[in-house]
């Protein structure tokens, strides 16, 4: 890894604080480096405040500081336009930065390539697609958005071996360990929406919150009808961040995309809503967390589709598989 992909992969770092903060904008990290020394770090905290390249700038000591040399890292190409906050590239010259570095070139069409040019042609050194793979998986929610209209999806199932997310009563606690139950509210964290079916919320009375929040507050989704009056979504202090919807999945989630502002939808089944999900082509990742228990044939399925036939089946390309305690995560995604 040479030092512009390892000075990257910071600015990654310094930008995932930001994952679940700062809908509808991208979390995007920035690093400033001069002598091989970082001397100012920042990332975009939330919708309306600095950019990472201004909150990195603004860092600066207030004595003078000749950036001739320095090199600026930065996830996503620096913004050019005015919106909530001035252009990025604006207080890039006129700090002076001789470099600059960045990982994805913007993604909207009528912007990407634009402030690279105003920067090249103001006299600064630019490199772009360092650690784009990584940048670009970073921003995939942002991307999906941007591109189709839609939130991204991942959706988490919690399951037995034998596939069952809950016995033959309903109750599904607990099939997971605490490890894996931790790892799930650190996705929570990362997502703008928490959406169940309204069969999770009859039977678990769910909060659908992350704890610790780290200050996020999520939309909370329920697909689905008769949801208890009582029921915590409710009643509770963020009963405002409830939304109850029904109908057409891929118009739900549109809607989320447009009217909240949603990029990144944590759905947490259960088996009706996954089959439903997956068979209208609206999943972009599953995380399956399967446990070594056994349930029995009578207990819930974690994909609650009947019928299917062998030439029908559901075609999925593993990503990843880790160890999370005593458990198994799988990260897959459907195959096209």
């Amino acid at each position: 890894m040479d030092k512009d992909q390892t000075y990257m992969m910071r600015a990654i770092e310094l930008a995932k604080q930001g994952e679940g903060l700062t809908r509808p904008n991208p979390p995007v990290g920035a690093v400033l480096v001069l002598d091989d020394q970082i001397i100012a770090e920042g990332w975009h905290k939330k919708a309306g405040s600095d950019h990472a390249e201004r909150a990195c700038l603004k860092k600066l000591p207030p004595m003078p500081v000749n950036l001739k040399d320095a090199t600026l890292y930065v996830t996503l190409e620096p913004c050019s336009t005015h919106g909530k906050t001035p252009p990025c590239t604006d207080i890039i010259l006129e700090k002076g930065v001789g470099r600059v570095v960045v990982s994805v070139v913007d993604l909207n069409p009528a912007h990407a390539g634009r402030g690279l040019t105003i920067l090249e042609d103001a006299g600064v050194e630019v490199r772009s697609g360092v650690c784009e793979e990584a940048g670009r998986e970073l921003i995939a929610p942002f991307e999906k958005r941007i591109t189709t209209g839609l939130p991204f999806v991942t959706l988490k199932l919690a399951s037995t071996l034998d596939g069952k997310i809950a016995d033959c009563n309903g109750d599904s606690k607990w099939i997971t360990g605490p490890e894996a139950r931790e790892r799930v509210q650190d996705m929570r964290r990362r997502a703008d929406a928490i959406m169940v079916g309204a069969a999770t919320v009859r039977a678990d009375d769910p909060s659908l919150l992350p704890r610790p929040s780290g200050g996020r507050k999520p939309w909370r989704v329920i697909v689905g009808t008769h949801i208890p009056e009582g029921s915590r979504v409710r009643t509770d202090e963020f009963a405002n961040q409830t939304l109850v919807r029904s109908g057409d999945l891929r118009i739900i989630l549109k809607e989320l995309a447009e009217k909240q502002g949603v990029m990144h939808v944590f759905c947490e089944g259960g088996g009706k809503l996954a089959a439903g999900l997956i068979g209208a082509g609206l999943v972009d990742e599953l995380a399956l967390f399967m446990a070594p228990k056994l349930l029995g044939s009578d207990g819930l399925p974690n994909f609650g589709k009947n019928g299917a036939l062998m030439a029908e089946m559901t075609n999925l390309r593993f990503q990843s598989l880790e160890r999370v305690g005593k458990d198994i995560l799988i990260k897959a995604i459907p195959e096209d």
